[in-house]
């Protein structure tokens, strides 16, 4: 692999260079042993853009776009973060036995050498300017550099922890360390940064030589980094003690919760401790209260479900469902109703398990099954404080069942969730756990499925091609497919290089009319009432889901994965 002396200064020459200065670079390489590219990047005799053309020219290699790309985490640990830095390369990706890297210097055989030794791969190169690679380089190693700093004493005061319980257990944590400022820093760190990146939950992950900080962003796992175990039991310490659990306590699983103030923003933590096999799992669940709107119409779903669900919250009493698999925004929905309901004269209460989101104005209970709390004791107890409004976090049993459909069927307006895959689906659910059909057809006014979403990056947006028998296959009219302009996100810093930056719900919306109702007494199956709902004008959650990819807010591949086409 070589470029010829003459034709570097044949193409110095062709882009300006003067004779005298391509002399002096030829000098500068022989005196200082240094590869052509190298001194042209010191020097910036030439733009590196063009440079980096020339060689893929001469030489057969590629070019990559590398902003461009999601470099996977295994990708990234084959090679030593020190050698990333020092050399200035990435390992993009892996087929078999060959390494992708990306380099801006193709004749730092050495460094090839020492790829191929740590990978256990041969290398294949790919071209990219060196500036490019090393704003990459920043970005995928930021987090570590700053477990680093914070480990070496820099300051994280934007974070205030509210916990009255977790500054009386401090003062017994000293002795074992996880009152030092770098552990508290830390902690503090890593939950400020789950904010800024709009995590919803963080994971911290122990395993035999090291651990790892993941986020869950727009509904997957990004990791964040991962350190030696060295601090990791400190930093569970940490979290055990402004969550008020027992630090000794490390065989059995534990649940607490917290508050942290972050610039005038209250923002809840629960969590979740879990035993593994090389220590405490962690995951905080972020229950951040500004993401619950104050009405229907701010959720962001499009008109026509938005329309079903406020007719039906208008109602003086029923029974109304939203389901959906976890995580797909059931909590935000029903927590947006209650507040766009929540006013001085009615009395709004509710049974939970756990209690999410703490809202002033409404009386909330947390079931504790050790006690004989459950949602069935609690709702029959909170039925006897003369509620208007009910929310029962979650139908688990036919008992729970019975008492929410008669309470909606005794004045109150019953909010509940089921996890089901389709709004029909809660009828027949229902049906399972042993309500009768007539009190079921009686008491339920309206059922919404949902998922989520997410949205393209707006900073990186840009049309793409889709393969016109994949729109056949998710049933696009052929009259549609001329018009309609597909789009994808190439990925930026702005999204973390994933293409999508936030998440949009879709959502099905079934109204219970007399018809719907004469189904379920005749305990017709779920796909009846279904076809009945859509034949009577019901949006079905995938034909939902595909206008949002009609209008350019989301992709196909999207759609497709959290909805069906049948």
């Amino acid at each position: 692999m070589k470029i010829e002396k003459s034709a570097w200064a044949e193409w110095l020459k062709s882009n300006g260079v003067e004779p005298e200065k391509i002399e002096q670079l030829e000098q500068i390489s022989g005196r200082q042993n240094m590869n052509m590219p190298e001194v042209l990047v010191q020097s910036k005799a030439v733009p590196e853009e063009s440079m980096i053309e020339f060689m893929s020219e001469e030489l057969g290699i590629p070019t990559l776009n590398i902003q461009a790309i999601q470099i996977e985490p295994e990708i990234l640990s084959m090679v030593p973060r020190k050698l990333i830095e020092q050399h200035r390369v990435m390992p993009i990706g892996k087929v078999g036995k060959l390494l992708t890297v990306a380099t801006g210097d193709p004749f730092k055989l050495r460094v090839f050498d020492d790829l191929r030794r740590v990978s256990g791969c041969d290398i294949v190169p790919v071209l990219v300017p060196s500036v490019k690679i090393s704003e990459v380089i920043d970005n995928y190693f930021a987090e570590s550099r700053n477990f680093d700093e914070f480990i070496g004493g820099k300051d994280a005061d934007n974070v205030e922890i509210v916990s009255e319980e977790a500054a009386e257990a401090s003062r017994d944590a000293v002795q074992i360390g996880v009152e030092d400022a770098p552990v508290i820093k830390l902690v503090n760190f890593i939950l400020e940064k789950a904010i800024k990146q709009r995590a919803s939950d963080i994971h911290f992950e122990p395993y035999e030589k090291e651990f790892r900080v993941r986020y869950r962003i727009d509904g997957a796992l990004r990791e964040s980094f991962s350190h030696s175990l060295d601090f990791y039991p400190a930093l569970v310490a940490r979290i055990k003690i402004i969550s008020k659990l027992d630090i000794t306590e490390k065989r059995v699983p534990q649940d607490g919760r917290f508050r942290l103030i972050l610039k005038d923003r209250q923002i809840d933590f629960r969590v979740s401790i879990l035993p593994t096999y090389f220590g405490e799992k962690m995951v905080l669940r972020i229950l951040d209260r500004s993401g619950i709107r104050s009405g229907l119409d701010k959720l962001g779903f499009s008109e026509k479900p938005t329309s079903r669900l406020i007719e039906a919250v208008k109602r003086p009493y029923g029974m109304i469902l939203v389901t959906g698999p976890t995580g797909s925004g059931k909590s935000t929905t029903l927590y947006s109703i209650l507040n766009s309901l929540n006013t001085p004269e009615k009395n709004l209460m509710t049974v939970e398990d756990p209690v999410e989101y703490q809202v002033e104005g409404i009386t909330q209970t947390q079931v504790i099954p050790e006690i004989g709390l459950t949602f069935a004791s609690g709702l029959r107890a909170l039925l006897r404080q003369s509620p208007d409004i009910v929310l029962v976090g979650e139908i688990r049993d036919g008992e729970t069942a019975d008492i929410a459909v008669k309470a909606a069927l005794t004045g109150h307006l019953v909010f509940s969730t089921l996890h089901t895959n389709s709004a029909a689906g809660a009828m027949t659910r229902l049906m399972d756990m042993g309500v009768e059909p007539f009190l079921i057809a009686s008491s339920v006014v309206s059922v919404a499925a949902q998922r989520l979403l997410r949205r393209i990056c707006p900073s990186c947006k840009a049309p793409a091609t889709i393969h016109p028998d994949v729109l056949r296959r998710c049933k696009i009219p052929e009259s549609d497919l001329r018009s309609i302009t597909a789009y994808h996100g190439k990925g930026c810093a702005q999204c973390n290089n994933t293409g999508y930056l936030g998440r949009i719900g879709a959502a099905e919306v079934l109204s219970v009319d007399s018809e719907i109702r004469n189904l379920v007494i005749q305990k017709k199956s779920s796909n009846v009432i279904h076809e009945v709902a859509v034949q009577k004008g019901m949006e079905t959650l995938f034909e939902n889901a595909l206008g949002l990819f009609k209008t350019g807010i989301t992709t196909l591949e999207e759609v497709l994965r959290v909805t069906s086409a049948e």
